[in-house]
């Protein structure tokens, strides 16, 4: 966050600067209020261009065996051209690379899932993916994958078009 307040800024200087050289250079004949439109101009470019660059830019950094399961678009009225172009500020990823499969029970999965947030820190809980009967449930505490499933999960059923079952699962 400090790094992109500190880009915006000498994004401003450097508008204003090129405005006021290029002022000089054709003999003082652009008007005075110029140069802060420019550098207000240029600060508020760099603030877009940089949310709308957040997520491909995490998104590519992201470990082997962490693949994104889902994304939300954000849409807000202060943000006007959001409407046109909604931008991803959240989204999940799931770490199939340490993910574990019930011995007793192949089609459940244990699997982490991230939540990343463009101004959050990253969260992760494990979850509980069962695969045969199209649910999932919170892990409560340490996962046991000896016997039977764990006792008193809240199973929850999110529907065929759930994105996180169809990463885990395959679709």
């Amino acid at each position: 966050m400090f790094l992109e307040l500190i880009a915006v800024i000498f994004a401003g200087i450097a508008a204003a600067g090129v405005v006021m050289l290029l002022g000089k250079s054709l003999g003082e004949r652009l008007p005075r209020w110029l140069a802060p439109v420019a550098a207000g101009l240029a600060m508020i470019g760099v603030t877009i261009a940089s949310e709308y660059g957040w997520y491909s830019r995490t998104a590519s950094g992201l470990p082997e065996g962490l693949v994104v399961a889902e994304t939300v678009e954000n849409r807000s009225f202060y943000r006007p051209w959001t409407y046109a172009v909604p931008y991803v500020d959240r989204f999940a990823a799931i770490d199939t690379a340490t993910m574990k499969s019930h011995a007793d029970h192949p089609q459940v999965h244990l699997a982490e899932i991230y939540f990343f947030g463009r101004w959050a820190a990253v969260t992760k809980l494990p979850v509980w993916l069962d695969c045969g009967t199209g649910r999932r449930a919170l892990s409560a505490g340490a996962a046991e994958f000896s016997g039977g499933l764990p006792e008193g999960l809240n199973w929850i059923e999110p529907g065929a078009g759930d994105a996180i079952l169809a990463t885990v699962c395959g679709g």
